[in-house]
């Protein structure tokens, strides 16, 4: 059997340079017109493989579950003695606040968009968008410093390896950066199988905290004075129980990095294995998945955080939680070491190390899924933030970046990474609350709102403790905004439309005029007496010397949002006072007009001509109102934006000025 080959290339062709090779490899995958991105693995979503609930759970869980390689220690060093009764109350947030939350957001947002979908959809206009930057804002602290608290951590668990090199000792920066460095080639190369490995990860990770929980607790009851003196120091350091439950309750925020996972779980919703009678619109078998997900991943990490912050408190002296310590960053793998000998220990460093690693691919993958989501659509983002390798780079330099300020300190990070999860969450719990309030569902309103209200306070009281968090967040919220608007101002005179349209009457007021010069005249929608159309008409006929009966077409444009950029124009055509008006509803008038313009050449092979009255006022106020309100400098924009779509002179609409 013979196989089919590609014809061979034309020896004559020159080969790209360096520089054209390099391009082609950065910009591979490049979004097309309309936005839909490809992912991490290049695959467009439509293809994808689907997986079983329980696998897709293993790939947030390398975000959710790795948090055990740290959470006890922080919690430790954050609580103190009374750690155990904090964490009972970060298990009963997560399961009775988070839990019922993400279970909402999963039925409302089925298509992976989260929590932020559901407010933008809420909001609209500038205000919205600016919302959601904010958002995004956390969204990047949160992922962001997922990859390099986990990369800081891992380290740790390397460089405190009885078996590790000594030539190790003090240089967690740099064994943080080459991390990083390598999750970045990983992706360069393509993020394919990701669910398979972490599947493996989990599976291995889970079952040695498993032994190392289980032969910890049996030490812990067979050697009952451990829990007598760890009861006698809460008893003297914090007076009654019912004192303990309530400082409890006051340093719980600071526990808030066991939060994490959620938004993950919710953002690769579209991986769920649904039923075969799933719709796009209904996918009932994938929601169902995804709250099993949900669940499962909450019950299987509480478990660990009870247990694991019981034995590490009773079992781990207070000084080698602190800075400089052996449990500082990696209670449990102090443990094992200590209990399991360093064979074991060792292996689960290894362990400990690979899914830590991972999580900062969870990281990743969520910030390329994420961020292509939304900027692209508003216009703010450069055209090369829709191919994957060259967000790789930016978000990788960042991450260097973020280390090399936090000095690759677990402890110090967690601030930041706990005001990112928190602002998610606490958004997310608004979300559901105004969403059960508009279905007018009063139960569900009053229970999630108390949920919102918990949320915020954590939110503020951990910003108050550690401020860090909220400065951090700052830079990534100012950054994104920025560049935002930035890239906004420079794709103003981009092509808008993602496709144009027209219906049956517009098609047949082109034809009408196919034996001639298509001649279009802009008009304002707002002036629609039958005095503005025949002035308007007389005037173009005044200016550009045109005959008297010439069969003009008027073409408005109504600006309906103008924050919106990329958009579906569907021109209507109809008439008003007896004159044809060709009208399309779209968020600016220049780049409309020019797509409009060229879609009629294309159309119907021949050039129209558009004329325009010059706008009265000051241009550098008209061509601000272009950028944020989508009017001003009508025709030296609409020509700017035909000048850049169309280089050929001869083949580029022609705009006349009166």
């Amino acid at each position: 059997m013979t196989s089919m080959s590609r014809p061979p290339a034309d020896p004559s062709t020159p080969r790209p340079g360096a520089a054209e090779a390099f391009r082609a490899w950065l910009l591979l995958g490049l979004q097309d017109s309309k936005g839909s991105h490809q992912g991490p693995g290049g695959v467009l979503a439509s293809r994808e493989k689907t997986h079983a609930w329980w696998q897709v759970m293993c790939l947030t869980g390398v975000d959710y579950f790795s948090t055990l390689g740290y959470q006890p220690a922080i919690a430790a060093l954050a609580a103190g003695v009374i750690s155990p009764l904090a964490t009972l109350v970060l298990v009963a947030v997560t399961l009775l606040g988070a839990l019922p939350v993400y279970r909402r957001v999963a039925g409302e947002s089925h298509r992976g968009e989260g929590s932020i979908a559901m407010l933008e959809r809420l909001l609209s206009r500038w205000g919205g968008k600016l919302f959601v930057l904010v958002l995004l804002g956390f969204a990047a602290t949160d992922f962001m410093i997922t990859m390099t608290l986990s990369a800081a951590d891992a380290t740790a668990h390397l460089v405190q390896n009885p078996f590790a090199p000594s030539w190790l000792q003090g240089q967690n920066v740099i064994i943080t950066l080459v991390l990083l460095a390598l999750l970045a080639a990983v992706f360069l190369r393509g993020f394919k199988e990701a669910i398979g490995v972490a599947v493996i990860l989990v599976a291995v990770y889970l079952g040695l905290n498993v032994v190392v929980v289980a032969i910890t607790l049996v030490e812990v009851f067979i050697h009952p004075s451990a829990i007598g003196d760890w009861w006698g120091v809460l008893a003297t350091s914090h007076g009654n129980p019912l004192m303990a439950v309530g400082i409890a309750l006051l340093v719980f925020p600071k526990l808030a990095l066991g939060l994490s996972g959620f938004e993950t779980g919710v953002a690769v919703m579209p991986q769920v294995r649904g039923n075969a009678s799933d719709t796009e619109d209904h996918p009932e078998g994938r929601i169902r998945g995804t709250r099993r997900l949900l669940t499962t991943a909450a019950v299987i990490m509480s478990s660990f955080l009870i247990t694991s912050s019981f034995t590490t408190v009773v079992l781990i002296p207070e000084h080698e939680f602190q800075p400089g310590g052996q449990a500082n960053g990696r209670a449990l793998a102090f443990l094992a070491h200590e209990y399991l000998g360093a064979g074991f220990g060792t292996v689960y460093d290894v362990s400990t190390i690979a899914i830590l690693w991972f999580a900062g691919a969870s990281a990743m993958a969520g910030l390329l899924n994420l961020v292509p989501r939304y900027l692209p659509r508003y216009g703010m983002a450069p055209e090369w933030a829709r191919a994957v390798r060259p967000l790789v780079l930016v978000f990788t330099l960042t991450g260097f970046l973020v280390t090399y300020l936090f000095d690759a300190d677990v402890d110090a990070q967690g601030g930041a990474y706990a005001t990112g999860v928190l602002v998610l969450m606490t958004s997310a719990a608004v979300a559901v609350t105004l969403s059960a309030r508009r279905r007018r569902q009063s139960r569900r309103t009053i229970g999630f709102g108390a949920i919102a209200v918990v949320f915020i306070y954590t939110t503020i009281a951990n910003i108050i403790e550690r401020p860090e968090g909220i400065r951090i967040a700052g830079f990534f919220i100012l950054g994104i905004i920025l560049i935002s608007l930035l890239s906004r101002v420079l794709r103003s005179f981009e092509l808008h439309a993602t496709h144009v349209r027209f219906d049956q009457q517009a098609i047949e007021f082109l034809t009408a005029m196919e034996d001639g010069p298509i001649g279009i005249i802009s008009h304002e929608p707002r002036r629609m007496t039958a005095e503005a159309y025949r002035d308007k008409l007389d005037s173009a006929i005044a200016v550009s010397h045109l005959p008297e009966d010439y069969p003009a077409v008027f073409l408005e444009v109504v600006v309906d949002d103008s924050s919106d950029f990329e958009t579906a124009l569907e021109v209507r055509g109809i008439f008003r006072h007896g004159y044809a008006v060709l009208e399309v509803h779209a968020p600016v008038i220049p780049n409309t007009i020019a797509s409009v313009l060229l879609h009629i050449r294309d159309v119907t092979g021949l050039m129209p001509h558009i004329y325009f009255r010059w706008t009265e006022g000051n241009p550098v106020i008209n061509l601000l109102r272009f950028l944020f309100l989508g009017e001003g400098e009508i025709a030296p924009v609409t020509r700017e934006v035909l000048r850049q779509a169309e280089p050929d002179v001869r083949q580029r609409p022609w705009v006349h000025v009166g």
